[in-house]
């Protein structure tokens, strides 16, 4: 089998990526267990942890009850996406390596703390969400660690060489008014219960309805939210804040938008969970000057340079890498 370089650019951290085998069928007992399906430069990547990695986006897939046709393209099709992505990120590795860029253990607790504290986890939501995954403390820690050492990487590879000017940001300014002109802003609470398999699901949804028709009776948001929610906020009566519509996920924008001040929405499913929001009050609020939004329009401009930036970088690996897939 011969090398060669793919020229495919991948997203930051986060995307997904590329593959040339056939999608897998349920194993047999006649089917090979683990097997090399790739060779990346001196390191390999092994059936295994494709598996591992494609199961989870496979089972949602299976979920949708798409037509069989329809199900075996997008099998594919993320399953070559899932390969791509740990070719790049062994590309990566590699780099990080060579360069001896270092994370330490008081790092990785820092870095978990920020992440609990971001979405209102204590201790017990947060390794109650990992069980829900199926994921174990150790691999949490070993993924936040690989998203700390590529972060520097992306520093010292990327990020150095970018330059956001005053010009950039008042055309981006001047080029999206819908987003600086006044909107209104939506004060919103929620009962929150994370949930990412089916039948953690199902279990969530039986008590979420129990949390609707305690608030269809009549019950005080705030009490119900106290009683059932599973989110950090719980004890604040599930307040979250102030967020225009545009700061929302479209399910989350599309349930919030049918609401007046003082109402709730039906159980809503993202994917951290079930949710039923309450609409305390909407603010109107004036147009926004450049001055106040300046900040924010420099840190939109610099990750999508990032991004860009670093898809030319991992492109440019990959023409240099020895790459060989093995069918």
């Amino acid at each position: 089998m011969r090398f060669f370089p793919f020229k495919t650019a991948a997203g930051v951290l986060l995307a997904v990526f590329l593959l040339a085998a056939p999608v897998p069928e349920p194993a047999t007992a006649a089917e090979t267990v683990d097997r090399i399906v790739a060779i990346v430069n001196n390191d390999i990547i092994r059936l295994q942890e494709l598996r591992e990695k494609f199961q989870p986006i496979a089972e949602k897939i299976r979920d949708q009850n798409y037509s069989s046709e329809k199900e075996k393209e997008l099998l594919y099709k993320n399953r070559e996406k899932v390969l791509n992505h740990l070719i790049d990120q062994t590309l990566a590795d590699q780099v990080i390596e060579k360069r001896g860029i270092s994370v330490s253990e008081a790092e990785i607790d820092e870095a978990i703390e920020r992440v609990k504290s971001a979405n209102y986890y204590t201790e017990q939501d947060l390794r109650r969400s990992l069980r829900l995954n199926d994921m174990s403390m150790v691999d949490y820690r070993q993924n936040v660690r690989r998203q700390i050492l590529q972060g520097r990487l992306v520093n010292r590879e990327v990020k150095s060489s970018i330059i956001i000017t005053e010009e950039d940001i008042k055309e981006y300014y001047d080029n999206h008014p819908e987003k600086y002109q006044g909107n209104p802003e939506y004060r919103l609470k929620n009962i929150f219960k994370p949930c990412r398999d089916p039948a953690s699901c199902k279990k969530m949804r039986q008590e979420m309805e129990e949390a609707l028709a305690a608030l269809e009776q009549g019950g005080a948001f705030e009490a119900v939210a106290r009683d059932y929610s599973e989110s950090g906020n719980a004890e604040k009566g599930g307040d979250l804040g102030t967020f225009s519509l545009e700061d929302l996920q479209k399910k989350i924008r599309s349930a919030v938008r049918k609401l007046a001040p003082g109402e709730f929405s039906g159980i809503v499913e993202t994917r951290q969970g079930l949710h039923i929001f309450y609409l305390a009050e909407i603010v109107e609020s004036e147009g926004k000057p450049l001055e106040s939004v300046s900040g924010k329009i420099r840190r939109r401009l610099y990750e999508q340079a990032v991004d860009k930036k670093y898809q030319e970088w991992i492109s440019n690996l990959r023409e240099d890498a020895h790459i060989q897939i093995i069918r």
